[in-house]
């Protein structure tokens, strides 16, 4: 519990603030150092930040008041030869503070428990507050752990699911990247950037060769950025523009046997059509890695449409990108469980040689399953 230091002498309609784990424990501190008649003006709910709100105990921020007429520790009122309204009335002036007093240790207690009330308590509504999508919800459900979930601390339970999710992933067969790779995306998911860590992790920290090829069709495809990366990185960067083929020499095996990667431009959502000449790209020079770059931060359904897209175009591996603008990481279970692509990275950051998280379910556990 956080509290001030209890002062020598109450100043009289001052004002303090007490963060307390339960609404007894908020009555008890008020009394011990407010006094009696200290009366509560607001009671909210507070919690840790980020996804540790949901596996600690809730507190209350209450704030309280001291009374006009009280100016020391005093629990009593100074003693009054005048005789009160409630004194008129049939009551002493003792019996009227004590009602006015229960009554607002009454709204207290009334307060903070609406406060907590809405706080999860079981494992599905952790689940969802997490992110969790209701169609994973209704597959994790079918697991025993649900139906043994009322029955043992909710900390067991996380790591029961946790350990189920990670067996889901372990049957699934892992592909590894071939020596052709493309990277796909629509507009603005990072792409490029996506391209650039994976170069950053191949050559200069496993010390791999690779070269790169910028390919632009009927859609611009800026290769600013990219061409200084690359410059960097001591790469050889090459432009594949419409009207060329393979006979360029722009896409031929390298002889020393290092990874061709190539930058496509952004994939069509509204006229996919429009993505076929990608499509034919691909097939034609054997690329047949193909790496789908989706951003986190966009809202189910559209992640749901730029799957597809590039499963249109035959994507065999899923990169997530923009990871640090995300809170909540539950949605991207439906991508790594229910989808077919092979996942490669997390992009959880701008840096181009950095920022690049492999262990993807690892990290997508610690984010939603702490502890699992």
């Amino acid at each position: 519990m956080s509290t001030p230091t209890k002062p020598s002498t109450l100043q009289a309609g001052a004002t303090y603030k007490f963060v307390v784990r339960s609404a007894e424990e908020a009555v008890q501190t008020i009394r011990e150092r407010l006094g009696e008649n200290a009366r509560v003006l607001s009671v909210r709910q507070v919690g840790a930040q980020g996804l540790a709100r949901l596996f600690q105990s809730p507190k209350l921020e209450v704030i309280a008041q001291v009374p006009e007429a009280e100016t020391n520790l005093s629990p009593y009122p100074p003693d009054g030869g005048g005789e009160s309204v409630a004194g008129r009335n049939g009551a002493s002036s003792d019996d009227a503070g004590l009602s006015g007093r229960v009554t607002d240790y009454a709204a207290a207690r009334a307060a903070a428990s609406m406060a907590l009330r809405d706080i999860p308590t079981r494992l599905p509504e952790l689940l969802r507050r997490s992110g969790f999508s209701e169609a994973m919800l209704a597959r994790l459900q079918g697991l025993p752990v649900f139906a043994a979930q009322q029955d043992q601390p909710l900390h067991h339970a996380i790591a029961e699911v946790g350990q189920a999710l990670r067996q889901i992933v372990q049957k699934r067969p892992a592909h590894p990247l071939p020596a052709r790779v493309a990277f796909l995306g629509t507009p603005g998911v990072g792409r490029t950037t996506a391209l650039c860590k994976w170069l950053a992790k191949e050559v200069f920290s496993r010390q791999r060769m690779a070269r790169v090829l910028k390919a632009e069709f009927d859609r611009p495809n800026p290769a600013e950025g990219l061409a200084v990366f690359c410059e960097a990185l001591g790469l050889t960067l090459d432009y594949f523009a419409p009207g060329q083929d393979e006979t360029s020499g722009r896409t031929t095996p390298d002889e020393s046997g290092g990874a061709l990667y190539a930058d496509l431009p952004g994939l069509s959502l509204r006229a996919p059509g429009e993505n076929l000449v990608l499509k034919k790209f691909l097939d034609r020079e054997k690329f047949d890695g193909r790496v789908l770059v989706l951003n986190a931060a966009y809202d189910p359904v559209m992640l749901r449409r730029a799957y597809a897209a590039g499963r249109d175009l035959g994507a065999t591996h899923l990169v997530f990108t923009h990871l640090d603008e995300l809170e909540h990481w539950g949605k991207l279970w439906d991508f790594l469980i229910e989808g077919e692509l092979t996942p490669l990275f997390l992009a959880t950051g701008p840096s181009l040689t950095g920022d690049c998280e492999e262990a993807m379910i690892d990290a997508v556990l610690r984010r939603t399953l702490p502890g699992a």
